[in-house]
């Protein structure tokens, strides 16, 4: 007899942990066993702690690995073969930051990078994935004095160096607050974010062959600082902040294929929006944590079931 299908959800999940931020970054390695928190911030308090989360059991420990990374928030994140867990820039106060630095779990230590070659001016709110090649981009971004970039650069971890990887024709507006994953096919994809003077976007673009190009399909709504996963050959995105400066608690499906967006519609209780929360992917479940909402930073964990992992 063929299981009736699990309805789609969010459900709490009760694990004591980390204190409430938001624009903290949360990276699942290899084995899909830990998932390592790094950071963020509540209101204009940094934070500098490493956490792991225990997939199996739900619970978090903090670590203690030495001499680490300053207290930021806005950095990006990623897991990196042969290297661990990789953490670019970001923000604390008016420093901003362009440094590099790796998580090596089995050592318990961090390690700063060399950053030689065409490194990025130091930045927070811009975006990252590891691509096809093996090197760590980053697009966009914000600095002092009001200043937003439009550009894209490529870290190689053998040659130890930046290289600049910006296109020279069209490319999405300066930008930061964004998100960008890379596609099934090797693509660099964009979205969201906010500008000069416009608080939320809610535009697509595609970075393949050295080109920008930007998607034609329909997209949800504007809005910075959302909360996204890669799934097989689509992105999940949750919440952010709209144009009106509203937290939103909306959840879709951006597929590859360049099809319209889907907006999926769970049963029940829901978190309430929020923008800066971080989202995982755990086998068959996705967990968010954290985030700002309307009542502050939070440092709820919510689990979604039911969805179709493979879309």
């Amino acid at each position: 007899m063929t299981p009736a299908p699990v309805a789609l959800g969010w459900s709490p999940v009760t694990a004591d942990g980390p204190a409430a931020r938001e624009d903290h970054t949360w990276t699942v390695d290899p084995n899909g066993r830990t998932a390592y928190l790094f950071g963020g911030r509540d209101g204009g308090t940094a934070f500098d702690d490493l956490w792991a989360y225990d997939l199996e059991a739900d619970s978090w420990a903090p670590l203690d690995p030495g001499p680490s990374p300053a207290s930021r928030f806005g950095h990006e994140a990623a897991w990196v073969n042969g290297i661990g867990l990789v953490l670019f820039g970001g923000q604390a106060g008016s420093s901003f930051f362009n440094d590099l630095w790796a998580y090596e779990p089995d050592a318990g230590a961090w390690t700063e990078l060399p950053a030689g070659g065409e490194a990025p001016v130091a930045r927070y709110g811009s975006c990252s994935a590891v691509g096809s090649d093996g090197r760590l981009w980053i697009s966009h971004g914000f600095t002092a004095d009001g200043v937003r970039f439009d550009d894209t650069r490529a870290y190689d971890f053998d040659a130890e160096g930046w290289t600049d990887e910006t296109p020279a024709g069209t490319r999405p507006v300066e930008r930061c607050l964004h998100t960008c994953w890379l596609t099934a096919t090797g693509a660099l994809a964009l979205y969201g974010g906010q500008t000069t003077g416009v608080p939320a976007l809610g535009d697509r673009w595609t970075l393949a062959d050295g080109e920008w190009t930007q998607s034609a399909a329909a997209l949800p709504s504007e809005r910075n600082l959302p909360a996204h996963i890669r799934l097989d050959s689509a992105t999940l995105i949750f919440g952010g902040m709209a144009l009106d400066l509203e937290f939103l608690g909306d959840l879709w499906l951006l597929r590859d294929d360049e099809a319209d967006a889907e907006q999926l519609t769970p049963e029940g209780p829901s978190p309430s929006g929020r923008a800066g929360a971080a989202l995982i992917r755990d086998g068959g479940r996705i967990l968010l944590f954290g985030g700002r909402t309307a009542d502050g930073a939070s440092n709820e964990l919510w689990a979604l079931g039911g969805l179709e992992v493979g879309g």
